[in-house]
């Protein structure tokens, strides 16, 4: 007896990539401090010249104004960035046969500060080298 099968294939997404610069996956201490919501540290996933992805124990309201520091990795400089809250993530993986979670924020970056907080926005520092 031969049975037929049909099977479904997934459309292929045409979600294009957004991001015009590179994404670098390490994970990185980050220091998150804001007026509203006091000062916490973070850990970072993955960052670009635009923002960053920060896996963090608490939420951020979307929009939130924030500031980030982290050191860059392999190197003695550091990075100082107002940024805004752009998006919210929630991991759901299996450790050691175990449920887990984490939840995360995708950060933009605003403008980054130099030596003397001085501000230059973002927009016109998509070449700063970051690794």
């Amino acid at each position: 007896v031969w049975h037929r099968a049909t099977i479904t294939f997934m459309a292929r997404s045409k979600h294009r990539e957004r991001r015009s610069t590179i994404r670098f996956d390490r994970v990185i201490p980050v220091s998150l401090s804001s007026n509203d919501f006091g000062e916490f540290t973070a850990v970072c996933r993955n960052f670009s010249a635009g923002g960053m992805l920060v896996e963090t124990p608490q939420y951020l309201p979307l929009g939130a104004k924030i500031r980030v520091h982290f050191q860059i990795p392999d190197s003695q400089g550091d990075v100082t960035a107002s940024a805004e809250v752009k998006n919210h993530y929630a991991f759901n993986y299996c450790e050691d046969g175990e449920p887990r979670s984490a939840r995360g924020l995708g950060i933009r970056f605003v403008a980054f500060e130099n030596e003397d907080g001085e501000a230059t926005p973002a927009s016109r520092t998509r070449t700063r080298t970051l690794h």
